[in-house]
């Protein structure tokens, strides 16, 4: 008999909108095993089938739904089956922008609770944030060789959400040979992606559609790279015939692959400029010494992590946002995202907005931006849209 997982009355109205998660405060009681990461079925109070997941004890959400068909078992053709279904969802997309790097499993968007996986050429790196993927990784990594026989695979499920679920953090190779770094290409610009020490699993594919519109406003412009990162934003912008790119971030490292992206793309290097430091202080210091930019990229990391810290974030939104708009030359354009998931889009719009107030200058939304499409949204899981962003006109 299989462990099953009990819903207190009234607590399947979630369940039966498909939205995987069940919390805590749900449940009523557990029958049969329920060890961290085994599979569960879950029913109503009234003995209804619900779904059948992954239980998480340690978790405030205690199972992550894997199917709601009850006769779909979590083997190993599951997890093939899945990975299958998303590779061929994407292909359209690889193709039209020349993708060699892409998101293949965006985790509850495309079924896998707590599953991510990025490819980057021919090495697919996974995150592994949930006691259901953790439990499942020989089946995850036993599919993968499946599909994608020519590629080495590597963890890095070194984040901390993993001690939520009462997991360690872990890197660890776990297929073939795996380089430290891979050249990957997107919409014809190439891009060095560090896999065991870069940020997240390397790089931030989510980015790549607002790359290509960010370089749409730069030709023969002056760009300011915030939180540059490895500098993509400005390798896109100089081959659109940026008249120069100033980029700044906290890492050398960054700043050093930042610069040989330029150089493996055949830019020119002389435009650029590469600064370490902190982004707050050094937009303060351009507006003492009264210099201007024809367009600033703000992608900074996520300001805010959980609830209690919204007004904390909101407030480091503000005034980032109030500095580059005090530094930019009348007419020009600032591009500003946020990746807090907690951040809805109108609270992150009205934060712009206060900040338009703040620096006495007169903005105009003119494109409203997202994550790429291979980073979905399941229209039974909002949470997962997380990264928005807004092309300003700053006058």
């Amino acid at each position: 008999m299989s462990s099953s997982v009990i819903l207190q009355p009234g607590r399947e109205k979630s369940l039966l909108r498909k939205h995987p998660w069940i919390f805590s405060r749900a449940i009523e009681k557990t029958i049969g095993r329920t060890n961290m990461g085994d599979t569960v079925d879950v029913m109503s109070h009234d003995g209804k089938f619900l779904g059948r997941g992954a239980w998480s004890p340690e978790s405030q959400i205690q199972v992550r739904i894997w199917t709601f068909e009850q006769n779909e078992i979590i083997d190993n053709g599951f997890f093939q089956r899945r990975i299958a279904i998303a590779q061929a969802s994407r292909e359209d997309l690889i193709e039209r922008h020349g993708l060699t790097g892409y998101r293949l499993i965006a985790a509850e968007s495309d079924g896998l609770p707590g599953v991510t996986i990025d490819k980057y050429a021919d090495v697919l790196v996974c995150q592994l944030l949930s006691a259901g993927a953790e439990k499942h990784r020989d089946k995850i990594v036993w599919a993968l060789k499946k599909e994608f026989p020519e590629c080495s695979i590597y963890e890095r499920s070194d984040v901390a959400i993993r001690k939520k679920e009462g997991l360690e953090q872990i890197t660890q190779v776990l297929h073939g040979d795996v380089p430290e770094e891979v050249v990957i290409e997107e919409n014809g610009v190439k891009i060095i992606v560090n896999v065991k020490a870069g940020h997240k699993t390397g790089f931030y594919l989510d980015q790549r559609d607002n790359r290509a519109i960010a370089a749409k406003y730069v030709k023969d412009k002056t760009l300011l790279n915030c939180f540059c990162y490895t500098g993509t934003f400005g390798s896109y912008a100089l081959a659109s015939g940026a008249k120069s790119v100033t980029s700044i971030d906290v890492s050398d490292l960054a700043l050093t692959t930042a610069k040989r992206n330029v150089e493996i793309n055949g830019l020119d290097t002389d435009k650029c400029e590469f600064i370490n430091a902190d982004v707050f202080q050094a937009l303060r210091d351009f507006k003492q010494e009264g210099k201007h930019f024809d367009q600033i990229i703000l992608d900074p990391p996520k300001f805010i992590d959980s609830k209690n810290s919204v007004v904390r974030g909101c407030r480091g939104y503000k005034d980032i946002n109030m500095l580059a708009m005090q530094i930019m030359q009348p007419g020009g354009i600032l591009c500003t995202f946020s990746c807090s998931g907690l951040l809805s889009f109108d609270l992150f719009q009205k934060v712009v907005a206060d900040a338009a107030l703040d620096a006495g200058r007169t903005v105009q939304i003119i494109e409203r931006l997202g994550q790429a499409a291979d980073h979905p949204v399941g229209t039974n899981y909002p949470e997962g849209f997380y990264l928005k962003g807004l092309v300003c006109r700053v006058l």
